[in-house]
């Protein structure tokens, strides 16, 4: 995908800190609530991922970010606006995918982007060439839409957003239907939009992509947000795993399980597996293996394996499901 920058308009823009902030808002239908108490705050200029399993109420909370549906509390900000007082001003500068992009089917890509650019300022239709070029299908945009893969109509929604040179982007699962390669394309995207100042919120029940493309998360759950903040400093609080290669992994084990390190480990493949506390000093690591070696056992390798989003989002959830 080509980086084309697009300098930003900072007057449409009020004064804060956020992209997104929210208080306590809520969305119920009927006796389920989808949208629970919500605090929510994305820092400007960042790759911010919402994340949590499907039926988590993601989907929801945009819906009432853009004012599709109405909240039944709470207050919400975008861009520094009031919404819904100013929506209108502060939606002047967010792009949006709901759900799957929807377009008219017996349209071309860039007759359906003509129809959109039309309804925005002037500008907007000189945008068109640029986006399509940017999300790598200028050369499939006379072809129709009906034609087009999911991929390829994720590209086109994206195209879509760019239209309106937004400083917030919403994005709803916008990695479905991407092969790798796509994915690896949209990443570097979403990169280079950060890079030019904007802000890009994405949705997604992919923790592995959301950790490879997001500066900072939150976990909801329920409709109810159980972590938020940057993605090194929730991994930092996460526990420690050592993986271990040595000529006898079953001593091994049973050295480091019954001694006062207190480790818990396992055998997995030949390889002992060790996991600490997330408040062990890394002095430990020192210890397992002066442990072992003074059991007379022979280390060849001792690897401390960096908390993964995925590990961390499992052992935070685990934990609640315990309380509950």
């Amino acid at each position: 995908m080509t980086n084309t920058v697009t300098t930003l308009t900072p007057a449409v823009t009020a004064q804060s800190p956020w992209a997104v902030e929210t208080h306590g808002l809520t969305k119920k239908f009927g006796g389920r609530t989808a949208v629970n108490g919500v605090d929510l705050l994305v820092p400007r200029g960042c790759a911010f991922g919402y994340l949590g399993p499907n039926g988590a109420g993601k989907t929801t909370l945009i819906r009432v970010l853009l004012g599709l549906t109405h909240a039944d509390a709470g207050t919400m900000r975008l861009l520094g606006h009031d919404v819904p007082a100013q929506r209108d001003i502060a939606l002047a500068r967010v792009g949006a995918i709901v759900d799957e992009p929807r377009f008219h089917q017996h349209l071309t890509g860039r007759q359906n982007l003509e129809i959109l650019a039309a309804a925005r300022e002037p500008a907007a239709t000189q945008r068109i060439d640029g986006a399509l070029d940017r999300v790598g299908i200028l050369h499939r945009d006379n072809d129709r839409v009906s034609k087009y893969s999911m991929g390829m109509r994720q590209r086109l929604g994206v195209a879509a957003c760019l239209l309106g040179d937004p400083h917030l982007l919403i994005l709803d699962e916008p990695m479905n239907g991407l092969d790798p390669g796509g994915m690896v394309d949209m990443r570097e995207m979403i990169t280079s939009l950060v890079a030019e100042g904007r802000t890009v919120v994405l949705s997604s029940h992919l923790l592995d992509e959301i950790e490879r493309t997001c500066d900072a998360v939150a976990i909801v759950d329920q409709g109810r947000i159980i972590r938020q903040g940057p993605i090194t400093e929730l991994l930092a609080g996460s526990s420690l795993e050592v993986e271990i290669e040595c000529d006898a992994p079953e001593r091994a084990l049973f050295l480091l399980t019954s001694g006062p390190l207190g480790a818990k480990a396992s055998v997995i493949d030949d390889h002992l597996l060790v996991t600490l506390a997330a408040d062990t000093s890394r002095d430990a690591v020192a210890e397992i293996n002066r442990i072992l070696v003074t059991g007379d056992v022979a280390v060849y390798r001792l690897q401390e394996n960096h908390a993964s989003l995925e590990k961390w989002f499992l052992e935070v959830t685990s934990r609640l499901g315990d309380q509950q």
